[in-house]
């Protein structure tokens, strides 16, 4: 082999093994992102206590008749809201916090974020969340990416920005925005899987909720009868602070 050919060769292998090497570093798991604080998915805890979030609104019909069973029970949501629906609905985002709900940032257009270069994520991040302050005269620390897609990129830049990156437990996706998804489904999912500070996913845009709707006033009641509350992600953060604080 001449030394132009080996040249070549070498230059390939190295072409290689970087790309290997930049496509694993770039791939971070679950245990990375907790271990330092940027993303929770859920938070095991000795309190008897459930998160329950809803993505995509504010909905003009849908997020109103959820906001009436939380508050029929007493429970408390988040809505990861986007800047669109915010721009259509602000009167909503009122009922929502004067309800004590909590109103959380779910980008502009639900774009996937890890699509975007920089100056586009903060775009998406920054507009919604001064939509939201605007509202309610409050600025949103949670954040969700649409469609849950994020990579190292955008949680700094969100966590830059001064946002907690929340994602959903995994066995709690309940995939209500699948019209195959019905209420039934929906209420076994939650019900069977219900773990101490659980972050459960629904939707309140979209599509028809019926089934969403359906299933919370099943899935409520029944696991309040067990001796859950239903509180916000920010009071499940709460709970985790205060347990490192006491050292559990």
């Amino acid at each position: 082999m001449n030394l132009i050919k080996k040249g070549k060769w070498m230059l390939l292998v190295f072409m290689v093994l970087f790309s290997v090497s930049e496509v694993t570093a770039l791939e971070k798991d679950r245990s990375y992102y907790e271990s330092k604080g940027q993303v929770i998915w859920d938070y095991p805890t000795d309190q008897p206590v459930i998160c329950l979030t809803f993505d995509d609104g504010p909905d003009p019909t849908y997020t109103l008749d959820i906001a009436q069973i939380l508050e029929k029970y007493g429970a408390r949501g988040t809505f990861f809201v986007t800047g669109k629906q915010v721009e259509l609905e602000p009167g909503l985002i009122h009922d929502l916090f004067e309800k004590k709900h909590e109103i959380a940032n779910h980008s502009y257009s639900h774009r996937e974020m890890n699509r975007l270069n920089e100056e586009q994520i903060k775009e998406e991040v920054i507009k919604t969340g001064d939509l939201i302050y605007q509202e309610i005269g409050i600025k949103p620390t949670l954040f969700r990416p649409p469609g849950g897609v994020f990579n190292e990129r955008v949680v700094n830049l969100t966590t830059e920005l001064g946002y907690m990156t929340v994602m959903w437990s995994w066995h709690q996706d309940t995939r209500d925005w699948d019209s195959n998804t019905y209420a039934g489904r929906i209420i076994n999912q939650v019900i069977t899987n219900a773990r101490n500070g659980d972050i459960v996913l629904f939707h309140d845009f979209g599509g028809s909720r019926n089934n969403t709707i359906q299933a919370l006033e099943s899935i409520i009641p029944t696991l309040k009868k067990e001796g859950y509350s239903f509180i916000t992600v920010s009071e499940l953060l709460e709970v985790r602070m205060n347990d490192l604080m006491n050292g559990r």
